[in-house]
Parts: C-alpha cells; sequence; structure tokens
C-alpha cells in the first residue's frame, strides 16, 4: 500500500513551519504577484526561506506560478523560474500553457505539475499534459471517483496524481470564475479574487403574469447565500483514495490561519497514518470531530461519491466557528510560566486545548493563571492589542515552540 503525500498550502513562511511541524510532507506557496493569491504573505524572500528550511529537514516545496497570465507578466515569470531553479524547488504548479513552455526553456530541470485551474478532467487531457512535460497532474475538483480511478488506470505509471480533499469550493469551473472581475474589477484567474460568491445577495424573479413586477427570493433576513458553497472534506473517504494510489492529497487554504493549519493537517496527517498502519479499524470520527472544530462553513463530499451531488450550497453563509477559536501560539515553554503568543481575548477560567502534532487527541486545560508578559504581574485577562502581542501561562504538558492552542468559545 503506497502512502500518499500530504500537502499542505503555505500562505507565509511561519504558516510554512506550522504545517510541516503537524505532518505535511510537502507545502505548495507562490509570491502574490504570480500565483493565485495576491493576498498571501509570501514575497521572493519568504519563498527563498521556505525552500531553503523545507530542503534542510527533508520536505517539499512546490511553487505556484498558476495565474493566467497576459504577455506583460512573462518577463517576471522567467526571472522567478531562474531563481527557482537556482534553488532546486521541487516543482512549480502551472495553469497556462504559455507558462509551460516558458518553464522549459528557461528553467527545463524543474518538474511541472498542471494546475487544478487548467480543469483536467478526463485521461485524454492528463496525457496531453504528460507529452508537454507534466510530471503530475493535480485533477479537477468536479470528477467522481471513478473518473478518478479511470485516469490513473489510463496514463502513465511515471504521471503522479493529485486530487484536493479539503477546503473551500468556490462558484467557478475548476476554480475559473469571472464573477469577481465583473463585479468587483479583480480578476479572480490573476489572483485577486474578492470572493464574491460568498457574499449575501438579494435574488429577484419576475413574476410570469406580470412582466415587469419582480418578486424576492428570501432565505432569511439576511438575504441568500445561493452563490457559496460549502468547504470539501474527504475525510471519510481517506481508504478509499489510499487504496486507489493517488500520490498527492492536497488541503486548501493560503489565506487560512495557523490556528485552521495545524487543525487541518494533523487530523489528515493521523488519519493517513492510521489507516496505513490499521486498515480494518479506520475511524473517520475522531478526525472529523477535529475538523468540526476548525470549520468555517458546512462540509460535503462535493462530487466524489456522487456525480449529481446538489448538496454544496451554502445557503446561511456562515464564515465563522461557533464553539472554538484561535488561542495562541506557543513562543517559549517553561515549566511554571511559558511564552504565549495570543491570538484572541483570553482570561482566567478559559478551556483550552492544545492540538499536538502526530496525536488526535488534543490535551485539555483550565486557565488558572496569566502573568503580564512585560512587567511579570499577575492579570485576570488580556486582548490582543498588537501583532505578536504575548502572555505567560502554565502549560499541564511541555510543549514545543509552534504548537496551537484553541480556546473554547
Amino acid at each position: 500500500m503506497k502512502k500518499p503525500e500530504l500537502l499542505a498550502p503555505a500562505g507565509s513562511f511561519e504558516k510554512a513551519k506550522i504545517a510541516f511541524l503537524y505532518g505535511a510532507d510537502a507545502v505548495y506557496a507562490g509570491t502574490s504577484s504570480l500565483s493565485l493569491r495576491t493576498r498571501a504573505e509570501m514575497e521572493d524572500d519568504d519563498l527563498v526561506k521556505t525552500i531553503k528550511y523545507a530542503h534542510s529537514i527533508g520536505k517539499k516545496v512546490y511553487t505556484a506560478i498558476n495565474i493566467y497570465a497576459w504577455d506583460e507578466s512573462y518577463e517576471e515569470i522567467k526571472k522567478q523560474a531562474k531563481i527557482l531553479e537556482e534553488l532546486k524547488v521541487d516543482a512549480v504548479i502551472v495553469a497556462d500553457g504559455g507558462v509551460v513552455e516558458i518553464i522549459k526553456q528557461v528553467a527545463p530541470s524543474i518538474p511541472i505539475h498542471i494546475s487544478t485551474q487548467a480543469n483536467i478532467v478526463s485521461s485524454h487531457s492528463a496525457n496531453f499534459w504528460y507529452k508537454n512535460g507534466a510530471e503530475r497532474v493535480i485533477l479537477a475538483r468536479e470528477l467522481h471517483k471513478s473518473q478518478i480511478k479511470e485516469i490513473i488506470n489510463s496514463t502513465p505509471d511515471e504521471l503522479e496524481t493529485e486530487i484536493f480533499v479539503h477546503g473551500a469550493i468556490c462558484f467557478g469551473y475548476s476554480g475559473r470564475c469571472f464573477l469577481s472581475d465583473f463585479l468587483a474589477g479583480r480578476s479572480a484567474n490573476l489572483g485577486d479574487c474578492a470572493q464574491s460568491c460568498r457574499w449575501a445577495y438579494n435574488v429577484y424573479v419576475e413574476e410570469h403574469n406580470n412582466p415587469g413586477e419582480l418578486m424576492p427570493v428570501e432565505n432569511d433576513d439576511k438575504g441568500t447565500y445561493i452563490f457559496s458553497s460549502k468547504d470539501l472534506c474527504l475525510i471519510k473517504e481517506i481508504p478509499e483514495i489510499v487504496e486507489m494510489g493517488i500520490d498527492s492529497l492536497k488541503i486548501e487554504g493560503r489565506l487560512k490561519t495557523s490556528y485552521y493549519l495545524a487543525s487541518v493537517v494533523n487530523a489528515y496527517r493521523n488519519a493517513i497514518d492510521d489507516y496505513i498502519k490499521d486498515p480494518d479499524n479506520y475511524d473517520y470520527s475522531k478526525y472529523m470531530n477535529e475538523l468540526e472544530k476548525t470549520k468555517t462553513r458546512s462540509l460535503t463530499t462535493f462530487y466524489f461519491n456522487d456525480r449529481n451531488n446538489k448538496d454544496f450550497q451554502e445557503y446561511e453563509g456562515k464564515q465563522y466557528n461557533a464553539n472554538y477559536e484561535f488561542g495562541g501560539i506557543v513562543i517559549q515553554y517553561n515549566e511554571e510560566k511559558s511564552l504565549i503568543e495570543i491570538k484572541n481575548k483570553l482570561k482566567i477560567g478559559d478551556e483550552m486545548e492544545i492540538i499536538v502534532p502526530g496525536q488526535i487527541e488534543t490535551i485539555n486545560f483550565t486557565i488558572e493563571q496569566l502573568w503580564d508578559d512585560d512587567t511579570d504581574e499577575k492579570i485576570d485577562y488580556i486582548n490582543p492589542g498588537r501583532a505578536g502581542q504575548c502572555v505567560k501561562m502554565k502549560l499541564p504538558v511541555k510543549c514545543e515552540n509552534g504548537w496551537i492552542i484553541r480556546r473554547k468559545k
């Protein structure tokens, strides 16, 4: 049984370190100008640091150059491709055929992965990209598992396959959408999506017997989120996915928090490893319980199990978790007073959970004392007032730097 790669998003160098700490085999990243996340906090220097750090610990980095590039972008693409080749980046993720050709010309040693933006939905398309230099294809999220199996069985063994297993699904086909450009002047295909499909809309229909008369179609007092999708979650399907022989399982979310990243990566890392160790006793419920604590929307398997599935629209449009939130990050452990970078208000009596890399069970404790980071005086609560603000608290177990703590609301 082949163990698939677990691939996580890295919106910054710090988030890359969190992803690796919690079990990712590789991360994908990209600078804001050439990938599909212009608001990600990854610039050239951070990308260099991420690649060097990953290689120092035996991990991989795939760099996204997956915009649909206009002619004026190609000089920058050439420049970055040459830098990436010098850094020995593990692959570039590309959607545009023109960019593929440029990478092959100016940085021929870099492996090429074809982005989900290329909407590969058949073995014919996968074989086309293989013949044109691709070492991996990232399959469209719209595929049913039987279609994925057919692509794997009908392509060369040397061609790797990658699928998304968790994260946001947008209204566009394979992520290709023009709604944001039309409504906000921000092109999703150039990395500047305004997430227009997540907005609340007031929808009206014309009365059949009274042309020109409009009737509102409303879900609640906020309108309807008819364009918004639930988030993809294939944790229950891990056994079938592993058995299919897919090479890489991808988590979406370069703009998500370190807390979200740690929780989701840790859940899938444990799920994959536990299934490989003991296939007969896979119980997805404990991993799902963890994912439920971090979700921002409802969850769906999308088309993986049912090509006719329509249960993926998020009419309520919720963008938060009602029960848990990011508490903080362990900066330095001390037996009596550990230093914690806070991410939300913390107070004495709060119920907390430590997310431990490599195990699905959290360590629960209650805050009994807090100390001001600067004065060392006892305090009852602390509100985050500046970036990087810290507090001291006693932790129930020895923790490593970078461990994530969540707060039960």
